[in-house]
This record gives structure tokens, C-alpha cells and sequence, in this order.
């Protein structure tokens, strides 16, 4: 039986919408496939935030290991897709508890109808840290959201952030769940080797089990 696959990576492009102040997405071509040249060659600069992505710790921790060096198997294997899209600030316990059961150790939250793709809004919704120390304790080992960050746009502290590093947890933001039902999946969000960048995009993709 062929499994079904689902494209949960919003499109990259200069529309692309970034947190104020960071890098947008920008090419240009070194290279024009012509009479004297044999291939099309861009240059390509962005943050790494850019897209569908996964932070390092290094992000919000000096100290803290880059995107390169992290191990892989958070970002590979069984998740569950849980809907939150009741249009709060934050995620909270009680959003997540019933949907809990038998959980496997990746979590993504789609928080909205249809994923801002195409222009910044800071009117999103993110988790409550005691959301993501609770879901720690039963185990999991990587979340993610629909969402910029997991932490409010206006936030100074990043709260959330500091949670999933005292707890040694992964994350992915910026994903598209727009047509994901809730339930389960095998999730494939692999992180490119940067040995020092703070991030990387992310191509992910959820394939049906079974």
C-alpha cells in the first residue's frame, strides 16, 4: 500500500515573512545557463528562521550546541498532529490533555485555519511554557507549531525557549498543518549539518502509518 504524504513546509520566496529586523530570504544568479556557461548558478542568503525550520539551542543558549550538531532522531519518526485552533494567545495544558493518550515523543499543535505564509503578523498563537514542561515529563522529545515561535512575538524573555532547553527538547516552527486531520503520523524534519548556525530550514513531511 502506498502512504499517503503530506507537504507541511510553507513555500520559500522573497514573500517570505520574517520576524522584524532578521533576514529575508534574497537570490541572485552567479551563473546564466547560456552559449559560454553550462549551468544556472544562484547565491542564496536568508536566516535560518526562514521557512519551516528547526532552532538549535545555540539560538537561545550562548552555550548551546548548533543545528549541526544536535542528533537527529528527534526530528525523525512517530508524532501526533493535535488541534488547537481556538484563536488564544497560548497553548495550554488543558488544549493538549485529552488528546494525550498513548502519545508518541513528537508533538505538533496546528493553531489555525489556514498558516500565515505570505506576510508577518505578531498576532499568533504560541505555547505556555508549563505546557511544554508537562509534555517533557510524558516523554516527548519534540514539538512544534503552525506557528513563527513558540514563544509570543512581543516576548523579551522567551520563556518557552528556556523550557524546551532546560528539558533538552527540539522544535519546529513555521509549519503548514492546514490539511493535516488530527492523528498520528510519521514525521521526516531533518535538519541541514550547519556546525555553527543557530537553525536550519527544514523540508517536513508527515507519511501516513501503516
Amino acid at each position: 500500500m502506498t502512504k499517503r504524504l503530506w507537504d507541511i513546509s510553507p513555500p520559500v520566496s522573497t514573500r517570505s515573512p520574517v520576524f522584524p529586523g532578521d533576514t529575508p530570504y534574497g537570490q541572485q544568479w552567479r551563473c546564466i545557463l547560456g552559449p559560454n556557461c553550462p549551468v544556472n548558478v544562484s547565491e542564496i542568503t536568508m536566516s535560518p528562521h526562514v521557512g519551516a525550520h528547526a532552532d538549535a539551542p545555540l539560538h537561545y543558549d550562548a552555550n548551546g550546541p548548533a543545528i549541526g550538531t544536535v542528533k537527529l532522531e528527534p526530528f525523525l519518526g512517530v508524532c501526533r498532529v493535535i488541534h488547537a485552533m481556538h484563536g488564544r494567545s497560548l497553548i495550554t495544558i488543558a488544549d493538549l490533555r485529552p488528546f494525550l493518550a498513548d502519545m508518541p515523543p513528537r508533538i505538533l499543535v496546528r493553531t489555525a485555519w489556514q498558516a500565515v505564509s505570505d506576510r508577518w503578523s505578531d498576532d499568533f498563537s504560541a505555547y505556555e511554557p508549563e505546557t511544554i514542561a508537562f509534555l517533557a515529563e510524558k516523554g516527548v522529545m519534540l514539538i512544534g507549531i503552525d506557528t513563527p515561535s513558540i514563544d509570543p512575538a512581543s516576548s523579551k524573555t522567551l520563556d518557552s525557549h528556556q523550557t524546551i532547553l532546560r528539558h533538552d527538547i527540539r522544535v519546529l516552527e513555521n509549519l503548514v498543518l492546514d490539511d493535516v486531520p488530527a492523528g498520528d503520523y510519521e514525521l521526516i524534519a531533518l535538519p541541514l549539518a550547519f556546525i555553527e548556525a543557530d537553525a536550519s530550514p527544514v523540508r517536513a513531511v508527515l507519511r501516513s502509518l501503516g
